[in-house]
């Protein structure tokens, strides 16, 4: 079975780039260099912000909440549950989601694998220090059994809808031995979508495609999944892009209009377009196809590392460029999504970045870059 993300390689220090089509040809107008805004962070694997909230929230792995505020790293976490977190390979903190009236309510709700090696969704308050959220203020929302140690998942997100998002891998080992993907009662390699505001702890949506059916769990959005390594809105066009980490051959990143219920990404019938166990049968009837795919040993690729759609304001000429990266590749890529297909696939003039851990984006719409040897770097002019 493969490891994912989470075991630390070398890092390559990083400066300014280009973009290249991958071919040899000249770099293209627009580019970017990388700023490191902090250091010093252990496995920082995401970063997020509220809305209107110049403050950068940076997720590490061993159970900590950490804040960049006025370019500096607070020594004081906004949050630490290490005491409750089992960290280590692919299990730890893992997500963070501010709910969208953060401001009013001072709600946020984090993904983690507690000691017992099984997934907790809960919710927590921000406490009377705006820089300090109140540990004892857990309440848990969901709580999923996990049968092996990886395959984790564990993004968070709110969606344009203000429903929860919540992406869960296949519960591990390889091959998907139990099923899960194409499980439609089971929880695990999933996308399941919650109210989190129409009842406590939560709600299953009404349009949600498996709601009210027997043997079908409400919960899930989305079927065929492996293990999620970060999915993401593109609230101004409306779509939702899903990087799935492959098996031993093919990695992949999904686009459907964010309002398609019931997307099944395919796993494990197919891995990338390739069918995984021909012998098996292959029947891609109603599956959808990734919108890009690349290969192991492309670029020393092994795990793909899923980003976001640059919405920002300080590089006008990528607005509306989805970023990626692969965790043993340590490139950064990018393509615009256009006519149902990725157009414009780059890959950028940058020295490899070591373990891409995860792409942040702030409250404005600008990009983050976070790596194994422990650093926050943003995408800047």
């Amino acid at each position: 079975m493969k490891r994912t993300h989470l075991l630390l390689l070398p890092l390559l220090l990083a400066c300014g780039g280009n973009a290249s089509d991958g071919t040899g040809g000249p770099p293209q107008a627009a580019g970017f260099r990388l700023v490191e805004v902090a250091s010093g962070l252990s496995s920082p694997l995401y970063l997020t912000a509220p809305s209107g909230d110049a403050r950068l929230f940076v997720v590490e792995q061993p159970g900590r909440i950490r804040i960049v505020k006025n370019g500096q790293l607070l020594p004081t976490p906004f949050l630490d549950i290490t005491d409750r977190v089992g960290s280590g390979g692919e299990r730890g903190l893992l997500g963070l989601a501010f709910h969208p009236r953060y401001a009013a309510n001072g709600f946020l709700y984090v993904d983690y694998t507690d000691r017992n090696g099984d997934t907790r969704i809960e919710r927590y308050r921000v406490s009377a220090d705006a820089d300090r959220a109140d540990p004892a203020s857990a309440h848990l929302v969901l709580g999923i059994a996990q049968p092996f140690a990886n395959h984790n998942g564990g993004q968070v997100a709110f969606g344009p809808d203000g429903r929860l998002y919540v992406g869960m891998g296949d519960g591990g080992s390889g091959g998907d031995p139990m099923g899960n993907g194409q499980n439609p009662n089971a929880l695990l390699g999933k996308l399941l979508r919650l109210d989190v505001d129409a009842a406590d702890p939560y709600a299953v949506p009404a349009d949600n495609p498996f709601a009210g059916q027997a043997g079908k769990r409400g919960e899930i959005w989305a079927t065929g999944m492996r293990n999620p390594w970060r999915f993401s809105f593109d609230r101004e066009a409306g779509l939702l892009y899903v990087a799935d980490v492959g098996q031993n051959a093919w990695e992949e990143v999904d686009v459907v209009p964010a309002a398609t219920a019931g997307a099944n990404y395919g796993w494990n019938v197919m891995e990338g377009t390739h069918c995984y166990a021909p012998s098996s049968g292959c029947d891609t009837r109603g599956l959808v196809m990734p919108a890009l795919e690349f290969a192991h040993g492309d670029g020393n690729a092994c795990s793909v590392t899923g980003g976001y759609v640059y919405r920002g304001a300080a590089l006008p000429a990528l607005r509306g460029t989805y970023f990626y990266s692969d965790y043993c590749g340590g490139w950064i890529r990018s393509f615009r999504y256009a006519g149902g297909a990725a157009t414009e696939k780059k890959q950028w003039d940058l020295p490899a970045q070591g373990s891409v851990l995860s792409f942040g984006e702030d409250a404005a719409g600008e990009l983050y870059l976070l790596t194994g040897d422990g650093r926050v770097q943003r995408f800047s002019p």
